[in-house]
Order: structure tokens, then C-alpha cells, then sequence
């Protein structure tokens, strides 16, 4: 056999056929039996299913794991009488009520839609990620079993960086094409390398949050593993946030950080280790990515500079409501670029070219109210209090924040649900202190 560094993946539909149905139907009781059971088994099994999509088509929509297990889970806190009061606690009203304004700034941008379907697939997709919220929250308010949790977030990790890690040998969707020289970008269950990375960064706040706290093997190996591959995709913004998530966490902690956050160290020297013998490989270092210029090969998904310059222009035409959200992969031909079908590579200007002014406020009311939900006077005397979860999603957010500038991570469930998930268990965990 010869190796393939990069081995291209066309996305198929796949029809839901009644095999997989009664799998779906059977996740969907088993979310509802085990929430009903406890609520921290519940949100178990939603934290190791968010990253596994095996997504089936089914008419107009796609079914998905997640989306069962979820479903399962809210039917499973219906049997806990008075649940949903536990919501009226700060901050879950400001989360909540950041994500029904983003919610209403999305619909509304059907207004001069071309292609309406679209707006209606991606209004849903943020009412999916209000469930997941909700879902978290009510779950943890009602049973905070933290060892339960933390355990489901690292076998989570190992899952997604062992699917990734093994594509350095198997062949990766996605890589750098220097020369002669093909060195693959490692994306594993995630949808690209860049998505992969964003999903670390998360797992990364939890991992290295909970580590200061209650350090096992189990975690340890997890956050190994992620660091690891989290640099094996080549994501330079999403190598730039793990500083950043190491800074929250360092602030929180202190000294005692640094021998609880070794086995990231380790992982972080496996992965340049790694990025180095590609480097060899290529007879370059400009597989590091230091440049900002754009690549000689994208990949089909275009590059920022043409994507970005799209997204300004119909921010132009259309400045209040935009063209649509979900409109703007497919009206880039209108705009000049050709081939190409994908986001703007900034959540921000996807938002102002999809939503115009009305999502674009929307899409800052919810940064901020992703970081300000846990900040409270005085904040250096109160951080050093806080649950793990709220560091966690405290570092994952302005991570998040920043590295969205350059790409847009709310359009994949699988990092838009990971980071609501640790929303809801964060906010709950900060309403009990």
C-alpha cells in the first residue's frame, strides 16, 4: 500500500435506513431512562455523544446522535417537578437571554433571504444549542456530580484525539501542500483541522481546570492527547489559544498549576516534536505557518482574504438583516469567488454578511454575555472561589472570542454544542456558589 497523507473525503448523504433508526430510537430512551435515573448520567452521555455525529438524512433534516441523545435527556428532566425554576438564577437569564436574541436576529434575516430553507436550518441549529443549555443547566443543577462529568469530558477527549492522532498514519481530510511535500492537517471526528482545534481548546479549559482540582491518570492521558493533536492540525489560532486558556487557568490557580498542567507540557513537546519532523520532511519550516500570507492551496474552501472581502460587500448591499443567515456559502458566486462553498472564516463578518447590524449585536450580546455571565467585583478575589466549570468556560470563551476573528466555530454543532454544554454546567455550577 502507499501512504497517503491526505486522502479526500466526499461528503455523501446517507438516507436513514431502520437498522439505524432503531439505534437512534434506542439512544434516544436510554438519554431518557438514565436522566430520569440520575440527571449527571444524563448529561454523561451527552458530553461523549456531542463530538459523534453519525448523521443520517431523514426528508429535509439530518438525524443525529446528539440530537437523540439531547431530546432524551430533556424528556428524561421532565420527571423532576419543578426543574425549570432552577433557570431563574443568575446568570442563567443573561445566557438565556443572549441566545433568544441571537435566536430572533437569525430569523429575521429571512426578510431579503434567497434561499429561506437555509435561514430555517440555521435559526433551528441555535434553538439546538438553547436545549443544550438548558439541558446542562437543569441536569447539574439537579445532580452536580462532578467526577461523573469529568470522566465523560476526558474519555470524550481521548476519543476525538486518538480518531485525529490516527490520521497521521491513515490519511487526513485536509493538509499543507508544500512543493512536492503533502503534510496532512488532522481532524478526526471533527468536520477540518481547524474545527478539531476548537474542540480542543474546550477540552483543554476542562481537562487543565479539573486537573488543579482532582488530578487522575484518566486525565492526565487526556490532556496529553489533546494538546498533542490539538498542534498536529496545524490551527495557528487555535495553537495561539492554548496560551491563553493556560493564562486563565495559571491566574486561577497560581504555582500549583504548573505540576497539574504537566501532562499538557508533554503533549505540547510530542506535538512540535511532531510539526518538526514534518518540517524535515518538507525541507521547510513553512509548515509552521508563521506567514499570514495566503495559501497557494485551500483546500476548495477558499481563503480568508477573498472570503472575508464576499463578506463585507454583502454586508454592503444588505447592511441590516443581510443576505440570509446560511445564504452565505451559497451566493459566493454572485460575489466573484467560484468553487468555493464554505463560511467567511470569521464568525463576526459571517454574521454581518448573513445577518447584517441586528445579528452582528447579537453575535457580541452573546460573546459577552459568554464571559460576563462569570465575572463579578471584586474579580481577582472572587476567581480564586469559583468551580473549575466556571474557569473552564471563563478561558474557553475569550479563547473562543478571540479565535473566531479568524474563523467561525458556531457553525459546526459539534464545537458549538461543547461550548454550550460547558455554559450550562458552568452557569449552574456558579449559581450553587
Amino acid at each position: 500500500m502507499t501512504y497517503r497523507p491526505v486522502v479526500d473525503h466526499v461528503a455523501v448523504p446517507t438516507p436513514l435506513d431502520p437498522f439505524t433508526a432503531v439505534l437512534f430510537v434506542a439512544a434516544f430512551f436510554a438519554a431518557a431512562m438514565l436522566t430520569a435515573r440520575r440527571p449527571a448520567y444524563g448529561l454523561s452521555a451527552l458530553l461523549l455523544a456531542t463530538p459523534i455525529a453519525f448523521a443520517h438524512d431523514l426528508a429535509a433534516t439530518t438525524i443525529t446522535l446528539p440530537k437523540c441523545v439531547l431530546l432524551g435527556v430533556l424528556l428524561g428532566l421532565t420527571t423532576y417537578a419543578g426543574v425549570a425554576g432552577t433557570l431563574r438564577r443568575r446568570p442563567a437569564p443573561l445566557l438565556l437571554g443572549a441566545l433568544a436574541f441571537y435566536i430572533l436576529a437569525t430569523a429575521l434575516t429571512i426578510l431579503d433571504a434567497a434561499h429561506p430553507a437555509a435561514v430555517i436550518r440555521e435559526t433551528l441549529k441555535w434553538v439546538e444549542y438553547a436545549a443544550v443549555f438548558v439541558a446542562a443547566y437543569c441536569c447539574y443543577a439537579l445532580d452536580a456530580d462532578d467526577a461523573a462529568l469529568v470522566a465523560a469530558a476526558a474519555a470524550a477527549g481521548i476519543i476525538v484525539a486518538l480518531s485525529a492522532l490516527v490520521q497521521e498514519i491513515a490519511g487526513a481530510p485536509s493538509g499543507l501542500y508544500v512543493g512536492a511535500a503533502i503534510v496532512p492537517r488532522i481532524a478526526g471526528l471533527l468536520e477540518g483541522p481547524n474545527q478539531l482545534s476548537a474542540y480542543c481548546t474546550i477540552a483543554v479549559a476542562t481537562l487543565g481546570a479539573w486537573s488543579l482540582v482532582r488530578r487522575t491518570a484518566l486525565l492526565d492521558v487526556a490532556l496529553g492527547l489533546v494538546v498533542f493533536a490539538d498542534i498536529l492540525t496545524f490551527s495557528r489560532a487555535g495553537i495561539v489559544s492554548l496560551p491563553i486558556v493556560a493564562a486563565i487557568v495559571v491566574l486561577w490557580a497560581g504555582r500549583r498549576a504548573w505540576p497539574a498542567l504537566r501532562p499538557a507540557m508533554v503533549g505540547a513537546v510530542a506535538g512540535v516534536a511532531g510539526a518538526l519532523w514534518w518540517a524535515i520532511y518538507a525541507h521547510t519550516p513553512g509548515i509552521l505557518r508563521v506567514s499570514l500570507a495566503s495559501s497557494a492551496y485551500a483546500g476548495g474552501v477558499g481563503n480568508r482574504d477573498e472570503l472575508w472581502g464576499a463578506a463585507l460587500r454583502m454586508w454592503r448591499d444588505y447592511s441590516l438583516f443581510g443576505v440570509g443567515a446560511g445564504n452565505f456559502e451559497l451566493n459566493l458566486p454572485e460575489y466573484g469567488v467560484y468553487g468555493v462553498r464554505t463560511h467567511a472564516n470569521s464568525w463576526y463578518l459571517q454574521s454581518l454578511a448573513e445577518g447584517g447590524i441586528v445579528l452582528f449585536c447579537a453575535t457580541l450580546a452573546m460573546v459577552g454575555a459568554s464571559i460576563g455571565a462569570f465575572l463579578e467585583r471584586p474579580f481577582v478575589a472572587r476567581l480564586r472561589a469559583q468551580s473549575p466549570w466556571v474557569i473552564a468556560a471563563l478561558a474557553a470563551s475569550v479563547a473562543l472570542a478571540l479565535h473566531q476573528i479568524v474563523d467561525d466555530f458556531v457553525f459546526y454543532p459539534k464545537v458549538g454544542g461543547s461550548w454550550f454544554l460547558l455554559l450550562g454546567i458552568a452557569a449552574a455550577a456558579f449559581a450553587r456558589e
